[in-house]
């Protein structure tokens, strides 16, 4: 029994790890401004027909 508690700490305890290391290993200064990525926001229906 205590066998299976020690394992499924291990489970949440890497769980955790990453999860946190997804969270939180971007870039040092954050998400690039909107200016500096260089393109702009694709529409929705770009080139879509209407009336089908």
């Amino acid at each position: 029994m205590t066998l299976l508690l020690l394992e499924a700490l291990g489970a949440l305890v890497l769980l955790v790890f990453i999860v946190w290391w997804t969270m939180f290993s971007g870039r040092k200064n954050g998400e690039l401004p909107d200016s500096a990525k260089g393109d702009e926001p694709a529409t929705k229906d770009k080139g879509a027909k209407d009336g089908n």
